[in-house]
């Protein structure tokens, strides 16, 4: 099968909509994505902690079927991970400009870089939770660390 094949259902999602698509870095036009959908759609807000989980699950699943069309094990126009990974981090901060550039930009550092034990889930994770896992945990970190920034002040 041709991946990714956008009359596919899972391919459609797991590439954002054909967001993953887009060169160079798709991983980081996924984040930008995610990072303006959550921006524009500050009604949403209030639900989070239901709208979060369903979309993990759902990130999950379709990260699962797409991997399994695909040559790689993570292909790189899959980036419904990076959407689910910076909802996350975006999940712990304020509505506004400034906590949503340090959001995404430490979101991006740690998902590239990949320090312990983002980079130990990424190599011993398998399947679509390994696609997604190391992206959460990048979400956590970038989340945590402007949540805890903003709790100093």
């Amino acid at each position: 099968m041709n991946f990714p094949n956008l009359k596919q259902p899972s391919h459609l999602f797991a590439t954002w909509f054909g967001v993953g698509l887009i060169t160079p870095a798709p991983g980081t036009w996924g984040s930008l994505a995610a990072l303006l959908i959550w921006y524009f759609a500050e009604f949403l807000h209030s639900s989070i902690h239901i709208i979060l989980p369903v979309f993990i699950l759902f990130s999950w699943l379709m990260c699962s079927q797409a991997s399994q069309d695909s040559d790689s094990k993570d292909h790189s126009a899959i980036v419904i991970d990076e959407v689910a990974g910076m909802l996350l981090a975006l999940s712990f901060i304020s509505h506004g400009v400034i906590t949503y550039i340090s959001a995404f930009l430490l979101f991006r550092l740690f998902d590239i870089w990949k320090p312990w034990p983002i980079s130990w889930a990424d190599q011993n994770v398998k399947g679509g939770l390994g696609i997604l896992l190391d992206d959460l945990i990048a979400g956590l970190f970038a989340g945590g660390i402007i949540y805890a920034i903003l709790l100093l002040l």
